[in-house]
C-alpha cells in the first residue's frame, strides 16, 4: 500500500500528460492541387510554387499521405479527387489545399482546371469543379475536414465570358459558404467578394503565413488561422484579409499533436487569456449567434465592450440590407403602377414611398459605415494591446469606454479620399472637396462600368475606397474636348498644317476655297412718267449723239403719240426733252448739218 501511494503522483502526472494530448492524433491525409499553366488564360506565377511549399510543410508535419499534383485537366482532377476520397475513409483528419483560379457564379464557387475555356457562363458546370465536389472528397474523415483555397485572384475568365442570361451574377473572388457537414472548415485567402494578392516573391502572402503557423505542434487550427490572418493583413497593408467559414466544437483541434515530454508544472490560470481566446473564436465565426454566446459567457469588461461593437456592426449591416430590399420593392411598385396607368394619387403615393425608402437606405448605409469604422478602430486597439501585453488586457484599459471611440475616417474625409482615388484612376476630374454630389456619383458609376464592380454610388464607402485603391493605373478612358487628343494621361491640342483645319470628327481636313458672294442682279426701275417701252428708251438715249437711220427709227417709234412725254430731241447742239404737246417726226437723212428728226407742235 505504501509503495502504491508513492506511485500515485507519478501515475497522476502520466494521466494528465496523456489527457492533455489532442484527441486528433490518428491518421492524417492531405491533397495538394496547384494550377499555373492555364491553356486559355495567362499563366500564374505562384500557384505551383505555393503547392510545393504546402506539400513540404505537411510532409514535415508527419502526415500519413500527402498527394501533390499540379496543372491538372478537369478529367484528371476528378480522378484524383475520387482516389483521395478512398484514402479519407479511414482517416481522422483530411486536408485539401488548392492554389489557382477560382470563380463564383450565382453564389456557387468553382475551381478552374488548366484546360477550361469558359467561353460562356454556363460552361462552369461542365469545365470547372464545384467546391461541393471537394467537400465530398473530404467528407469521410472522422474528426476534421479542412479545405484551404488560395483561389481568390482577379480572374480573367469572368471578364470575358459571355452571359447567356443577363441577370446571372459573376462576382469578384469567391462567395461566402456555410458548410453543412459538422467539423468542417473552409479557409479563403481573402474574404468573400474580395481578391487576393500574389505578392512580390515566389509565394503568395497567404501561403507564406500558412507554412509558418498551420502545422505548429499543439496549436488549435482556429488560432492558427487567426495568426495567418494577422500576418497577411500586416504584409499586405490591410488590403487582404483571409477568412474561415464553418465551426468546430469546444476542444482544441491541432493539425499536429504535441510531442510527449516530461510533465511540467501547470502555469497559473490567466482569465484574460481565456477571454481573449473566446473573443478571437467569436471573431472568426463572425455572426450574431457567436457574439451573443460570448456576451452571455463574458457580459462585462474590455472584451465585452468590443463584442457589443461587433454586434452593433452586424445589426447595422442587416438593417442596411433590409433597407435596400425595401427600396427595391418600393421602386418596383412605383414602376408597376406607372406601367398600369394607375390613378395619379396612387402613383404619387408610390413615388413618395420610393423616395422615403431611398432616404432610409442612405441613412442605413451611413449607420453601417459608422458602425464598421468604430468596430475597426476598437479591433485595432485590441490588436495593439495584445501585442503590448500578450494574453491580457491591462487593468487600465478594461474600463475603457470603447463605444465612445470616434470613427477612423470622418464621412467628409472618406468622400474626399474616394474622390482623390477616382481622380487618380481617371474617373473624376473635379475638385476633391468631400462633397459627395451628382458629379461624384457619376464618377463612381463610370468606375463600376470600366472596373466591373457593383459599388453603391449613392454614398462614399470604405468598400469603394478599397476597390479604387486596388487599381494601380488608369481605369476610365481619357476623354478630351473637341480640338484636343489623348496623349498619355493628358490632352494635347491638335495642330493641323497650313490649309487644314480640325473637323467635327477631331481630324485634320483640307479647307475648301471660299466661294465669292453672288452679285445681286440690279434691276433698273422704269420712271413712272416715262411711258415708252424700254427698247424705245434705249434707242432714244442712243440718239443723243447719233444721226441717220438710228435717229429716224427713234422718231418713227414715237410718231403716233400726241405728246412728247418722255421723248428726247437731239441735234448737233445737244439733246433736250420734247416740249409738252409736241412730238418728234422723222424727216429722213441725218448727218452733220442735216437733222433726221423734227419737233412738231400742235
Amino acid at each position: 500500500m505504501r509503495n502504491l501511494l508513492r506511485l500515485c503522483p507519478l501515475l497522476l502526472a502520466l494521466a494528465l500528460l496523456l489527457g492533455a494530448q489532442p484527441a486528433f492524433a490518428g491518421k492524417r491525409v492531405a491533397l495538394v492541387l496547384a494550377n499555373s499553366a492555364y491553356q486559355h488564360a495567362p499563366s500564374l506565377a505562384n500557384p505551383v510554387n505555393d503547392g510545393s511549399v504546402m506539400a513540404k510543410t505537411l510532409k514535415e508535419a508527419g502526415f500519413d499521405v500527402v498527394d501533390s499534383r499540379h496543372d491538372l485537366s478537369a478529367l484528371d482532377t476528378r480522378r484524383v479527387l475520387r482516389d483521395f476520397a478512398d484514402a479519407t475513409r479511414d482517416a481522422d483528419i483530411a486536408v485539401v489545399y488548392y492554389a489557382g483560379h477560382g470563380i463564383e457564379v450565382e453564389g456557387s464557387n468553382y475551381l478552374i482546371p488548366v484546360d477550361a475555356k469558359l467561353e460562356r457562363d454556363t460552361d462552369v458546370y461542365d469545365e470547372a469543379l464545384s467546391l461541393d465536389r471537394i467537400l465530398v472528397a473530404v467528407e469521410p474523415a472522422k474528426q476534421l475536414r479542412l479545405v484551404i483555397l488560395d483561389a481568390c485572384r482577379d480572374n480573367p475568365f469572368g471578364k470575358r465570358m459571355k452571359r447567356t442570361i443577363a441577370s446571372r451574377g459573376i462576382g469578384r473572388g469567391l462567395a461566402q459558404v456555410e458548410p453543412t457537414s459538422p467539423n468542417t472548415l473552409i479557409a479563403y485567402s481573402a474574404k468573400a467578394g474580395f481578391t487576393a494578392q500574389d505578392g512580390d516573391g515566389a509565394n503568395s502572402p497567404f501561403t507564406v503565413a500558412l507554412s509558418k503557423h498551420l502545422t505548429t505542434p499543439g496549436l488549435d487550427v482556429r488560432r492558427a488561422f487567426g495568426f495567418v490572418r494577422d500576418d497577411v493583413l500586416k504584409s499586405t497593408g490591410n488590403k487582404q484579409e483571409p477568412f474561415v467559414y464553418g465551426s468546430l466544437g469546444g476542444e482544441d483541434v491541432p493539425l499536429v499533436p504535441v510531442k510527449m515530454t516530461a510533465a511540467a508544472p501547470a502555469p497559473a490560470a490567466n482569465p484574460q487569456a481565456d477571454i481573449r481566446r473566446d473573443y478571437e473564436l467569436a471573431l472568426q465565426v463572425g455572426n450574431r449567434a457567436a457574439w451573443d454566446a460570448f456576451l452571455a459567457q463574458h457580459p462585462d469588461g474590455f472584451y465585452a465592450s468590443l463584442a457589443k461593437l461587433q454586434v452593433e456592426k452586424i445589426g447595422a449591416e442587416q438593417a442596411h440590407a433590409a433597407a435596400i430590399a425595401k427600396a427595391k420593392q418600393a421602386e418596383a411598385e412605383r414602376d408597376r403602377l406607372a406601367a398600369l396607368g394607375a390613378q395619379k394619387d396612387a402613383q404619387v403615393k408610390a413615388a413618395a414611398d420610393a423616395k422615403a425608402a431611398e432616404q432610409a437606405q442612405l441613412a442605413a448605409q451611413k449607420a453601417k459605415e459608422q458602425a464598421q469604422q468604430q468596430a475597426a478602430v476598437a479591433e485595432q486597439q485590441r490588436v495593439d494591446l495584445a501585442a503590448a501585453a500578450p494574453g491580457a488586457a491591462p487593468a487600465s484599459t478594461a474600463s475603457t469606454n470603447v463605444a465612445a471611440l470616434t470613427p477612423a475616417i470622418a464621412p467628409a474625409d472618406l468622400s474626399r479620399s474616394v474622390q482623390t482615388e477616382l481622380g487618380r484612376v481617371g474617373c473624376f476630374s473635379g475638385q476633391a472637396d468631400g462633397n459627395w454630389n451628382t458629379s461624384s456619383q457619376r464618377s463612381l458609376s463610370q468606375f463600376n462600368r470600366y472596373a466591373g464592380t457593383k459599388l453603391d454610388v449613392k454614398v462614399a464607402s470604405t468598400d469603394a475606397l478599397d476597390a479604387v485603391k486596388s487599381k494601380p493605373s488608369r481605369v476610365c478612358p481619357l476623354v478630351c474636348e473637341h480640338g484636343f487628343k489623348a496623349d498619355g494621361d493628358k490632352c494635347s491640342k491638335i495642330v493641323c498644317r497650313d490649309g487644314y483645319a480640325v473637323n467635327d470628327d477631331n481630324e485634320c481636313e483640307k479647307q475648301r476655297a471660299a466661294k465669292p458672294a453672288t452679285a445681286k442682279r440690279v434691276t433698273a426701275k422704269r420712271d413712272d412718267g416715262d411711258e415708252r417701252p424700254a427698247r424705245q428708251r434705249r434707242q432714244s438715249a442712243g440718239a443723243a449723239g447719233g444721226y441717220g437711220a438710228a435717229a429716224g427709227i427713234a422718231a418713227a417709234a414715237g410718231a403716233g403719240r400726241a405728246t412728247g412725254g418722255g421723248q428726247v430731241y437731239c441735234n448737233s447742239g445737244g439733246c433736250r426733252p420734247v416740249h409738252r404737246g409736241c412730238r418728234l417726226e422723222y424727216r429722213g437723212g441725218g448727218g452733220p448739218g442735216n437733222d433726221a428728226n423734227a419737233e412738231v407742235c400742235y
